[in-house]
């Protein structure tokens, strides 16, 4: 008698208690917690650097393509182009000569950039934290994560061409940006800075100046939200040299 309440009394000492039971669970589903979240950050910097090297590559592209031409910057292109464009050898735009000067495929033959169904994989043009596709319901429009800074050499009937060496501070003047808006060029001078992204690369967006460096900024330093429109006045970030 006295051995069956000792093995009795072993067996049972062994058994979980809900409480504990519940603190397993409990340290269980931290763990995956900060495990989801190292994940998530890694992820997030993968990213960042991705895009980084994405406008690092323009940037280079520009000097060169400056190189080759007498220093002057390559011509900016339409914001929306069609594909009467895009299909007519002599049309001339910085999504065009940019990626010649690279040896890249042409943008035209690229198959996501009218087909929102079609993942861009790992592209010069795509910043993967963007998750923003081409219109379903269109066939016609392309797609651009990034785009230009069209007030560098003017607008309208006063836009012009450009040497690059003639422009001051150039580490500062934005040259391509993360875009929250459809067009390949900006050019709207009333509103300049108004189609930077406000929430990507940790509620920001990276930049490429005409030096060719690349640079994150908080949105809070290019966007009023309480204006909701572009900052302006940051020297850091200069729109209209």
């Amino acid at each position: 008698m006295v051995i069956r309440c000792r093995a009795n009394s072993m067996r049972a000492s062994r058994a979980f208690t809900l409480v504990e039971l519940l603190v397993a669970i409990g340290v269980i589903a931290i763990l995956a917690a900060l495990v989801l979240s190292a994940f998530s950050r890694t992820r997030v910097t993968s990213q960042a650097i991705s895009c980084r090297n994405n406008l690092r590559q323009w940037g280079t592209a520009l000097h060169l393509f400056a190189a080759d031409h007498d220093d002057y910057l390559p011509p900016e292109g339409k914001p929306t182009p069609l594909d009467t464009d895009l299909n007519n050898p002599t049309y001339q735009a910085w999504y065009i000569q940019l990626p010649e000067q690279m040896n890249l495929p042409r943008y035209r033959d690229m198959p996501w950039r009218t087909n929102w169904a079609i993942h861009p994989e790992n592209s010069i043009w795509i910043c993967p934290a963007n998750s923003r596709r081409c219109n379903a319901s269109s066939l016609t429009n392309n797609l651009f994560h990034y785009c230009l800074n069209g007030l560098i050499d003017g607008s309208g009937t006063s836009d012009h061409p450009m040497p690059l060496a003639s422009i001051r501070n150039s580490s500062c003047v934005v040259y391509l940006f993360d875009s929250k808006n459809l067009p390949a060029v900006h050019c709207d001078d009333n509103h300049p800075g108004n189609f930077v992204h406000t929430n990507l690369h940790n509620h920001g967006a990276q930049f490429v100046f005409l030096d060719g460096h690349v640079a994150r900024f908080g949105n809070k330093e290019y966007w009023n939200f309480t204006a909701n429109k572009g900052i302006t006045n940051n020297p850091e970030l200069v729109w209209i040299p």
